[in-house]
Formats: structure tokens, sequence, C-alpha cells
């Protein structure tokens, strides 16, 4: 095999650092842990190293030990030897010894590997902007993030894979099996007992719809999901909010933490005990990683864009909205606002799934429950938009009977209504609402 490739024309590469790399691996066992963990086969620039490093993976994956031998008869038994450049290429490689440099070589092939597909991004990048209009300025701005971010991460090329039946019937079992032997929940937990055992907990790639009438506690009853995640269970979350300031959160917080009430925080009138209280969960509290976002971002590109960045950055697994209504899609026309919120609603569906964590969207209703004598919310009242209703995994509407009337028999109670159960059945679940301590709770807990 020779190494025309090696030009100056050529894109970043290092063909020297491969050799050494595969030199590494099938001269030295201990060499392939460190180098698992910065290289993929893709990151070679010449096809056949990737071949080789794939195939030493696959015999590591077996159970023994790669080497020029066991290497060389996988290849001849799947007649790819001469993609490699032939047995004589394979012992080419073995003609030196190891050496200990096989790390500094993985890390320089990884990083020019990124350079090259940044520069590929860049390139497609600016073909589109040079052949795009100020129409399709959205549209270009989403690519060119969503090119970046792949070029940037550890994420494998090509076309995603499909799985057959029986595969995917594996990883089902693995799943049903770790929820029956762990509590019952596949997903993040809630904090909330009831909803948890209806639902499995929030998973990967939903959508949660939770929606009510103004000053019902949606937000609250947001950053009590948020605050089970990052603070009980220490994963990682976000919030983007425009109804709150990022303090007014973190007082949120601290008062259903602390169990401090809330007015006292903001009156002054605390007293010793509540220092106390405060100074008791602080530590916990400023190690919770939640990250917020409280600032106005012009787009929904903008926004999916810091959602992206955190997801690869922080490695969050819960992202929070809100709220759904006070987002702007974007400098393309849409025909009305109903189109606006629906085409935000189907991209936040898509970017949960791109992203592999649940995000929840916070909306409000319309004026359909002051109409009816209960006054309880359905799924038809979902302001300016079905389409909440259509690309939603879970919609849980938001009611309290003492929000309408004061002295409710049913006074301190909230039902969290979960209207639309993709995935399994729907139900009214009650529990506690603490408006002095900004939280809501099991009813065993009050």
């Amino acid at each position: 095999m020779d190494d025309a490739e090696d030009t100056a024309a050529a894109p970043p590469h290092d063909i020297d650092a491969e050799k050494t790399v595969l030199r590494g691996l099938l001269l030295s066992p201990q060499a392939l842990p460190d180098v698992v963990e910065v290289l993929l086969s893709h990151d070679f620039y010449r096809p056949a190293h990737g071949l080789i490093y794939d195939t030493v993976l696959e015999i590591y994956a077996d159970g023994q030990t790669p080497d020029i031998e066991s290497v060389s008869a996988m290849l001849t038994s799947r007649d790819r030897t001469e993609e490699v450049g032939g047995e004589s290429y394979l012992a080419s490689l073995a003609t030196r010894g190891a050496g200990k440099g096989w790390r500094h070589a993985a890390e320089r092939v990884r990083a020019l590997s990124v350079l090259r597909r940044t520069k590929e991004a860049a390139a497609h990048v600016e073909n589109l902007a040079a052949e795009g209009s100020p129409e399709d300025v959205d549209r270009i701005a989403d690519i060119a993030q969503a090119e970046i971010l792949a070029a940037t991460i550890r994420r494998r090329t090509g076309l995603p894979p499909i799985y057959s039946l029986g595969e995917i019937m594996e990883d089902v079992l693995d799943e049903v099996e770790a929820v029956g032997s762990g509590n019952g929940i596949a997903g993040l937990a809630t904090g909330f007992t009831d909803l948890d055992a209806l639902t499995g907990g929030f998973y990967p790639g939903h959508l949660i719809v939770i929606a009510a009438r103004p000053a019902m506690g949606t937000s609250t009853l947001a950053v009590d999901l948020l605050r089970t995640t990052t603070v009980k269970n220490q994963t990682p979350g976000a919030l983007f909010t425009l109804e709150a300031s990022r303090a007014e959160v973190g007082m949120r917080i601290l008062a259903a933490e602390s169990r401090v009430a809330l007015h006292y925080m903001r009156s002054g009138g605390l007293g010793d005990e509540d220092w106390t209280r405060m100074a008791r969960r602080m530590p916990d509290i400023s190690a919770a990683p939640l990250y917020i976002q409280d600032n106005y971002w012009p787009t929904f590109t903008d926004l999916r864009a810091q959602c992206r960045r955190l997801a690869s950055q922080r490695h969050i697994k819960l992202i929070v909205i809100d709220d759904v209504q006070m987002l702007n899609y974007g400098t393309r026309p849409l025909s009305s606002r109903y189109e606006e919120i629906s085409e935000i609603a189907r991209c936040l569906k898509l970017l949960a799934k791109e992203l592999r964590i649940p995000i929840i969207a916070v909306s409000k209703l319309n004026r359909g429950p002051e109409q009816r004598v209960d006054k309880k919310p359905q799924l038809s009242d979902l302001r300016d938009s079905g389409a909440l209703e259509d690309n939603a995994d879970l919609v849980i509407l938001l009611h309290r009977d003492d929000a309408y009337e004061r002295d409710s028999p049913r006074a301190g109670e909230a039902d969290l209504i979960v209207a639309k159960h993709r995935n399994g059945p729907t139900a009214t679940i009650t529990v506690a609402f603490q408006g002095h301590y900004s939280r809501f709770v099991d009813m065993a807990q009050t």
C-alpha cells in the first residue's frame, strides 16, 4: 500500500500516527483500553486502518487477544485482506517495537479527524449560504449548528443503523428485566410515586407537555421535576425560562428544599430557625447540576443550539422549557401563530429524539375550563395548537379547586390529570400543593 494520499493538498491527517496506534494495538494488548477511549474507526484517514481497527475491536469483544495472526485470519475469512493492503502490510505494522506512544498518537489521530470533519462541515455550510436566500436563514443556521456539533463530538458517522426485530427484542427484554429488578422506574423519576407508577418515569426522546390556566402552578411543578432530577438524584438538567429570573428559580428551590416559606424570603421575615434550615440544605442545592438560562433567546433556532451545546458539554438528561407560548420560531415567515406553535412542537419532539432525553414543555390553556361547571381542563383546551397534543408523548393538565374556590374542601390539593399517555393508561393523580414552600409533594409526605 502506497502513501499517495499523503500530499500537502490532502485533508489534515498523519499516516505515521495511525500506524503507531495500530502497531500498539497489535503488539501490546494493554494499549487497547487507552486507545478505545479516544478513537472510533472513522477517525482514521486511511480506510484500511479503520478496517483493521474495527477488526481488532471485534476480536477483543469476543474475548480474544488481538494480534497479527488473529486479525489476518478474520480478514481472510471475510475476503477483506486485500482491502488493508494484504498480509505484507499487516506484517509491516509489526516491524518495529510497539513503544509507548500510542496514547499520544491516538489523540493526534482524533484531533486531525475533528479538523477534517469541521472543514467538510464548514465547506458544506458555505455552499448552503452562497446558494440560500433570506427565507432559508433558519434552515441554514440549524444545519450549520447540527453539522458543526456532529463534527466535534464523539459520534459514529454514516447512515443510521437498521435493526432487525430480533436485535430489538434483546434490548426490550433487558429493559423489562431492569425495571422489574429495580424500583419499577425505567425513565427519570418524577418525585411523585403514583405518577412514576403510571408512566415509569420520563423516557429519553419523549416530549412531555405540562399545561394549566394561569396561576395554577405549572412553573412550580416544572421546577419540582427538575429539583428531583438534579438536587435529589444528581442528574444534570437544564431550565430555559422567560417566566422567572434565575434568582427567582433559585429562591423557589431553596424554599422547597429547606421548607422555609417563600414569602418570608421575599419580605425579610426570616428567623434564626429559617436561616439554619436554609444553611443545612445549601451544600446539596449548590452542588446540583442544574443549568438555568433566563435570558431572552431571539429564535427557536437559538434555543435549539443551546440545548445541543448543553447535551454535548454538560451531558444533561432533562430539559424544561417554560413556556412554549413565549417562544418565537424564527425569521421564516409562518402564516399564523397556530402554525408557529405547531412547528415549535414538532421541532421539540425531534430535538428530544435527537438528544435522547425527555423534554418538558410548559404550556398555557385557553379559557375553556372557566366555561365549565367543574373547571377541570381538557386536552382541547391547549392554547394555539393541537400539534402540542399530537407531538406529545405525555400531557399532564394541572388543576386546583382552591384556585377557583378559596373555601374548597379540597384546599391544598392538586390534580395531575394525565390526559394523554402514548404508552399507557390515563389517570388523575392527586398531590399536595404547598404554595408557601413553592412545591408539590406526594400526599403521604404532607
